[in-house]
């Protein structure tokens, strides 16, 4: 009679094994197509920046008609591939973002288009969305990771393989196809030595913590000798008053 029961108790642990194995597989999986959707977002917002950035950059080089057209044909593949596998999805998204890294190269030629206002509002949202794409892929990979790590391990590999559960895809793209977008100008306010202007303090020491200025002839005070000594039968001058004020 107790070894009935010692099985039965197995059973049930097993069972309750089982049970939390295959909800905790479910809740990794919804955790997994949570953070994708996160992704996608971001891609899709992305899709929209990218005409008016074309836009503007047309005003001021119209002439890099290939860049453009090569722009457009890959963004259009990329939002083409919305709803698909994520490894076709990162297929995609590979040239597209290859095409904005000589997009920004060939802004970089024309000084006028930097300063561009609504240039500059557009770029740096498109790197703001950028870091957002980055995070929510960081995110995802982490999550699929983890899943896919007890899909394939033991003992809740046998849960997997007799519910379903199998191995989700990563969101990566190669890293030779990757570009830097949203790179914003930087101005240097700093001063050379050598371009110092004309009020500049030609003896003040150089910014950024140098050694003091080279002696350039700068006379030093030195101790007064004394004089000689007065001549014999000559009055004494009288001793200069004390401090601590007069007396009455």
């Amino acid at each position: 009679m107790i070894f009935v029961w010692i099985v039965i108790a197995i059973i049930v642990l097993l069972a309750l094994s089982v049970a939390i194995s295959y909800n905790r597989f479910v809740s990794e999986r919804n955790l997994i197509k949570s953070s994708f959707a996160n992704i996608d977002t971001e891609l899709r917002r992305r899709y929209d920046l990218i005409p008016n950035l074309v836009e503007t950059v047309k005003g001021y080089a119209a002439h890099e008609r290939e860049v453009f057209e090569e722009v457009a044909r890959t963004r259009a593949a990329a939002a083409a591939t919305t709803g698909q596998s994520p490894a076709a999805q990162a297929a995609a998204e590979g040239p597209f973002v290859a095409a904005l890294g000589r997009l920004f190269a060939v802004a970089e030629n024309y000084p006028e288009l930097k300063a561009n206002q609504n240039f500059l509002a557009l770029q740096g949202e498109l790197s703001n969305t950028e870091d957002r794409i980055q995070a929510a892929r960081r995110f995802y990979n982490a999550n699929v990771q983890n899943y896919n790590r007890r899909v394939q391990s033991f003992p809740s590999a046998f849960v997997a393989r007799s519910f379903g559960f199998r191995e989700e895809e990563f969101f990566e793209i190669p890293a030779a196809e990757r570009a830097v977008v949203g790179a914003a100008p930087r101005v240097d306010f700093g001063f050379r030595g050598d371009q110092a202007g004309p009020g500049a303090d030609a003896g003040a020491p150089a910014p950024g913590g140098g050694g003091p200025p080279e002696d350039q002839g700068t006379v030093i005070d030195q101790p007064i000798p004394p004089g000689p000594p007065p001549a014999p039968g000559a009055p004494t001058p009288p001793p200069p008053p004390e401090d601590g004020g007069t007396s009455a």
